[in-house]
């Protein structure tokens, strides 16, 4: 082991990509291919480039999880420090904080990999304390997990991944769907990591703003193979600003353009009285909630990570009980009993309310995009004809005309969010509950996802918003409901 900068670790890691090109067995094109670069041991990369050019595919070839012939073909080499990648010298950070967490108290969770690298108990829990105070959680060991905000749990994974000690940080949006603080809270630990032990680090980011200081290397992938741009912080984002942009990065300064249209309001869908939400009955999260969604208007309900946002969401969509007071959604309810969303069946549910969840696998149900997109017409038995239609015309404005055959688990993030999107709008429901609908877009998928919801509301669609997202809010909201820290 070397020791950088007063904390040990592995020495940082090199990789090399020779041609190398990766396709899921799922699908006919590939993921990504003919990639061609050198990273150096202790360069700190920020890897962009539009949604589908294979970001995270690459990022888990490196951390050689990508899985054998039965997953997926690969083509040329990818190299760390001159061998094929394996489990355990890369530390991978997901996007999704939730999906990280497996055991309920802190230290157990930071420990979990260590003992399945059979380190010894007594240097374990010596790792777990330097790998907390290195990422800034002051917590105590015995903290529940489930007690922690998005920004704390993305840096309880980044110490679980530290405490292992690799040579190479790979990250995978780390901040998405956190909050201003959460952001800061996590990129801050990451250059706090990065001083530390010296490690490589290779972060995915679609908002280039957050890591731009950080980072002294940008590698762009084109979609349609191989790499776009390579080179320093200013020679990519400055100088090449323009392209990028084009090709649907996130540039700084850009600002993305939607038709907005003046949308009246044309009578109240849904009212919330003095209502409390919880996601299990004995633990309530917020409370004395009153808020009104209208017919042709968008609601962003907006706050910080752990307020309630997504239960709130769940509760407004019939999926979640009230804890208290009420949820009247009487002007969806004509011809059912019962005014309460809750009561519904999901049949009644599929054209009154159409609800998506902050992480789009939660939801999925079939092995391809065209069965996911067709599971909630078929179940209202539409007619064959009009299905098609229907899918060609949102397959066509979210970009999913060429995935239809693809498995939905195998798409990577940015398309998972638009096929979770599609499969609400589907079926023409009259209230959209869209938890992060914006997460992980490229500068172009984004302008075409909410245009699509601006049409929509002009339509007469009411749109309720869960978001970080200040362009969509911006863009869209006609009204913003915020939520504080109970």
């Amino acid at each position: 082991m070397s020791s950088t900068r007063g904390f040990p670790g592995a020495a940082p890691a090199s990789v090399e990509a020779r041609g190398w090109g990766w396709r899921h067995s799922s699908r006919i094109a590939w993921a990504v291919q003919q990639l061609d670069f050198v990273i150096e041991p202790g360069e700190r990369v920020l890897l962009l480039g539009a949604s589908g050019a294979g970001k995270s595919t690459l990022l888990h070839g490196i951390a050689g999880v990508l899985g054998g012939v039965d997953d997926g073909e690969a083509r040329g080499s990818l190299l760390v420090d001159g061998h094929i990648p394996r489990a355990g010298r890369a530390g991978l950070v997901l996007q999704d904080p939730d999906s990280q967490v497996i055991l309920a108290r802190v230290g157990d969770d930071v420990a979990f990999g260590l003992e399945n690298l059979g380190v010894p108990r007594d240097e374990s829990w010596r790792r777990v304390a330097e790998a907390l105070d290195a990422v800034g959680l002051e917590v105590p060991l015995d903290f529940p997990t489930g007690a922690l905000s998005g920004g704390q749990k993305q840096r309880l994974a980044l110490a679980g991944v530290l405490a292992m000690r690799p040579g190479l940080l790979l990250l995978d949006e780390p901040t998405a769907n956190l909050d201003s603080s959460g952001i800061d809270e996590v990129r801050d630990a990451v250059v706090r990591v990065a001083a530390r032990t010296g490690c490589t680090v290779i972060v995915i980011e679609h908002r280039v703003d957050v890591w731009r200081d950080f980072a002294d290397r940008v590698l762009v992938l084109s979609a349609e193979g191989g790499v776009l741009a390579d080179g320093s912080v200013h020679d990519v984002l400055d100088r090449d600003s323009a392209s990028l942009a084009a090709s649907g990065v996130w540039v700084a300064g850009f600002e993305p353009v939607v038709p907005r249209h003046q949308r009246a309001a044309s009578g109240s869908l849904l009212r919330t009285r003095d209502l409390a939400i919880a996601r299990v009955p004995s633990k309530i999260v917020a409370s004395e909630i009153t808020l009104e969604v209208t017919r042709g208007q968008a609601l962003a309900i907006t706050g910080p990570n752990g307020s309630g946002k997504s239960t709130l969401g769940l509760t407004l969509g019939g999926l979640l009980a009230p804890a208290s007071g009420t949820v009247d959604a009487s002007g969806l309810s004509e011809g059912l009993g019962t005014t309460d969303p809750f009561n519904w069946r999901s049949r009644e549910l599929l054209t009154r309310i159409g609800t998506v969840f902050q992480n789009p696998e939660h939801q999925f149900l079939t092995t391809t995009v065209r069965d996911e997109l067709s599971v909630g017409p078929r179940t209202l038995r539409m007619p064959k004809a009009e299905l098609d239609e229907r899918l060609e015309g949102i397959a066509t404005g979210l970009s999913l005309e060429k995935l239809f055959s693809a498995n939905p688990y195998t798409l990577s993030g940015g398309e998972q969010r638009r096929l979770s999107v599609a499969t609400a709008i589907i079926t023409q429901p009259a209230m959209l509950v869209l938890d992060e609908p914006t997460f992980a877009q490229d500068a172009r998928t984004w302008v075409e996802l909410v245009s699509l919801l601006s049409s929509l509301l002009d339509d007469g669609t009411a749109i309720v918003a869960i978001t970080h997202d200040e362009h969509l809010i911006d863009s869209l909201a006609d009204s913003v409901f915020r939520m504080v820290e109970s």
